[in-house]
């Protein structure tokens, strides 16, 4: 009695196929999810800046303390954000800005497996230090 095998390979190619744009979406956005992690440490980071250079005025000219102004200091790194059309947290601590940053990055290839988007979020501490003074 002979077996009917119609079909058979269709079905492996189906699931091999599968299996291949799968491992291609891995890559792809594997490789997405990395550059939007490097995306948000960069936007902290230069939040933290915007922030760090709000210094606390009063103090650095009564007793030439470096600090910073928390208030002002979250206002200029929300601003910044704000600008990217993302948002954060804002941590002063003395003449430290600490700004974390969380965005929701949607996924391609794997959406289509029932991945959904992935939060990336990414952390930076900037140090507000005396510039060099005139004529230094």
């Amino acid at each position: 009695m002979k077996r009917d095998e119609a079909g058979q390979i269709t079905v492996f190619v189906t699931v091999l196929a599968s299996a291949l744009v799968a491992v291609a979406g891995l890559v792809y956005d594997g490789g997405g999810v990395l550059a939007a992690h490097q995306q948000a440490i960069n936007e902290s980071f230069e939040a933290a800046r915007a922030g760090a250079q709000a210094l606390d005025v009063g103090a650095l000219r009564s007793s030439g303390t470096v600090s910073v102004d928390p208030a002002a200091a979250d206002q200029a790194a929300q601003g910044y954000l704000s600008v990217l059309g993302h948002t954060g947290t804002v941590a002063v601590s003395g003449d430290q800005v600490t700004v974390t940053v969380n965005f929701v990055h949607p996924l391609g290839i794997l959406d289509a497996f029932g991945l959904g988007p992935v939060t990336v979020a990414g952390t930076s501490t900037v140090t507000a230090t005396q510039g060099l003074g005139a004529g230094g």
